[in-house]
């Protein structure tokens, strides 16, 4: 019994053996099964987890015309900190504000965006002048032998005047005579500064520096304006004994009670041409100007007695054609004695605004009226097709009704015929609220304002003068009113033209800014010079509102500031409304007005 329990429990023990191997065998051969499960669980809960996590929110730009793909907001880099040398007038320097990324815009900034995309802008580009006359006294100074004192404070004056009046140049006249309005001439003192040619003022000063610096701390570009074949004006005039017709009276031919210059006499021209060649070298003009007065115009009952000259140097040409040569050969001579002093100066003619009627030549206007080319022997249309001017200045004096020469059959004609210069047209300011049974329109205060606006119309005019600066100031019909208030309210600059430099200033560097609850201030250091050799003349402030990109630089209503001179790096800009966002930009603008690539940085 005791041997047959001994027996029973050892199969026991073997068989609990046997269970356990097998339980060992089979758990061995489970294990990588059990981690395949065990990790789907934990992958399966990790997933579960994640995504009842809160999402990020994602920041995408306004759609314009179609859905823009969503961009997330990207976390501000906090700015380096930038010294800034304080104001002078500052007493201790504001927090900096340097340029901060963001893409999200309020509906305010979005509004004001899209009205200035879609509304038409002003021109950018304009010239904007006015004729100030010294012959006789018309404009300046007042009267003959004004103090030196009231001399300086009416043109001053009337320079303050134009400035606030949107102008961006004055064609000024320094010679109306064979005299001078400036101290570096050969001829003598004009009798309309002193009273007396010849005499100079006293104290002494050069009207012509004076007139340039105050010309030029404007903005406003200085045109030297010349009239070249009077010798003396009247019978009355004040003649001093160094005046050429004493020096050079072969070259003088009698006319209308004038000494006048006979262009057909090679010394002539080459003596006008180095008149004007002298105040080029001597001064900092901007432009050389002449009017409308080559031969003279006709007078009744008088003849012009060139036949002598006309023997001598016709060279078979009919007298009308070697008239017109003539004056073709000045002004070529002219352009070339401005070209070889100071390549950079504009060159522009102001002539009688007809060239031909239809009547007399096919390519003529469809006007009835005085023609350049027969009464005063002036080709103008060549002048511009050859390229001989830098710019035209057609009178066209007339109001839109006058019958014999309608405002808009000119100007149309001039647009087709401008050639390869600037076309700017000369408004006869003198004779607003002056009509007549012939010219009515003069009598309607919208005449002026709809020739300003015909002009915008037409691509290939680019500005206007104005006769002259004394009727702007008596403002007839509100003009000056209408051109400070609606056509000039916003600035522009001047044409750029290509031929004479193609190459724009580099753009300022270092442009920083100085927020406060009062104002915004900006800096910034001139550039070095462009390859050609210049600097910054002035530079351009423009402000936009928002933080969008790009800007554009095309629409004058957003400038808000021009510094002028090179140095002039600092604009304080007390429009700016501090609970706003706005993005500044600068541009430098040389002295024949190429502008320079933006730098820009954005305020708030």
């Amino acid at each position: 019994m005791l041997v047959g329990q001994l027996v029973n429990n050892k199969k026991r023990r073997l068989s609990k053996r046997s269970s356990a191997g097998l339980s060992l065998i089979l758990l061995i051969n489970l294990r990588p099964l059990m981690r395949s499960i065990i990790y789907c669980f934990l992958f399966l809960a990790a997933v579960v987890v994640y995504s009842c996590r809160e999402a990020k929110p994602v920041v995408t730009k306004r759609p314009t015309t179609a859905p823009a793909r969503p961009v997330v907001a990207a976390k501000p880099v906090p700015p380096k900190p930038v010294a800034i040398k304080p104001a002078p007038t500052k007493l201790a320097v504001p927090k900096v504000v340097l340029p901060a990324i963001d893409t999200v815009e309020t509906e305010e900034e979005i509004a004001n965006r899209i009205f200035r995309l879609n509304s038409p802008a002003p021109p950018k580009r304009e010239f904007r002048a006015v004729w100030i006359a010294t012959v006789d006294n018309i404009d300046w100074p007042s009267k003959k032998g004004l103090p030196v004192a009231d001399q300086q404070r009416e043109l001053v004056n009337m320079f303050d005047q134009h400035q606030q009046m949107g102008l961006n140049a004055v064609v000024v006249q320094v010679r109306s005579a064979a005299d001078a309005f400036y101290a570096k001439s050969s001829e003598p003192w004009s009798e309309w500064l002193t009273g007396q040619q010849g005499l100079a003022p006293q104290p002494f000063y050069d009207p012509l520096e004076f007139m340039i610096e105050q010309a030029h701390q404007r903005g406003l570009e200085f045109h030297a304006w010349f009239n070249l074949d009077r010798a003396t004006f009247s019978k009355a005039s004040s003649v001093a004994p160094t005046n050429i017709i004493y020096r050079k009276p072969e070259w003088m031919l009698t006319y209308g009670g004038r000494k006048l210059f006979n262009l057909g006499v090679p010394a002539v021209r080459s003596y006008i041409a180095g008149i004007v060649a002298n105040v080029v070298r001597e001064y900092d003009v901007d432009g050389i100007h002449f009017d409308d007065y080559f031969y003279p115009y006709s007078e009744p009952g008088q003849v012009l007695r060139d036949d002598s000259t006309y023997r001598a140097y016709g060279n078979g040409m009919t007298k009308g054609d070697w008239r017109r040569d003539n004056v073709n050969k000045l002004v070529v001579e002219l352009r070339d004695s401005i070209r070889a002093n100071k390549p950079w100066v504009k060159f522009g003619i102001s002539p009688f605004g007809i060239w031909k009627n239809q009547a007399n030549d096919p390519e003529g206007s469809a006007t009835n009226g005085g023609q350049s080319y027969y009464d005063i022997y002036a080709d103008t249309r060549k002048w511009v097709r050859e390229g001989l001017i830098d710019y035209i200045v057609p009178q066209v004096y007339f109001s839109s009704e006058f019958g014999r020469v309608p405002y808009k059959t000119l100007v149309d004609w001039w647009t087709r015929n401008s050639g390869n210069c600037h076309l700017y047209v000369g408004h006869g300011a003198y004779r607003v609220g002056r009509g007549s049974e012939r010219d009515p329109g003069w009598w309607r205060p919208t005449e002026f304002p709809n020739q300003m606006r015909y002009n915008r119309q037409q691509r290939a005019v680019l500005g206007s003068v104005f006769f002259s600066a004394k009727n702007l100031q008596l403002n007839p019909l509100s003009i000056r009113d209408s051109l400070q208030t609606n056509f000039y309210r916003h600035p522009a600059l001047v044409p750029a033209m290509p031929w004479l430099d193609s190459i724009p200033p580099l753009p300022p560097r270092d442009l920083k800014v100085v927020t406060s609850p009062e104002a915004v201030e900006l800096f910034w250091n001139q550039p070095a010079e462009a390859i050609d050799g210049d600097g910054a003349n002035s530079y351009l402030v423009y402000r936009f509102e928002g933080r969008r990109l790009p800007v554009r630089l095309d629409d004058p209503r957003c400038i808000v500031g021009q510094c002028v001179g090179e140095s002039s790096t600092h604009f304080i800009d007390k429009t700016a409304d501090p609970r706003k966002r706005y993005v500044y930009v600068i541009t430098s603008v040389d002295r024949l007005h190429n502008e320079s690539r933006e730098v820009a940085i954005r305020v708030r």
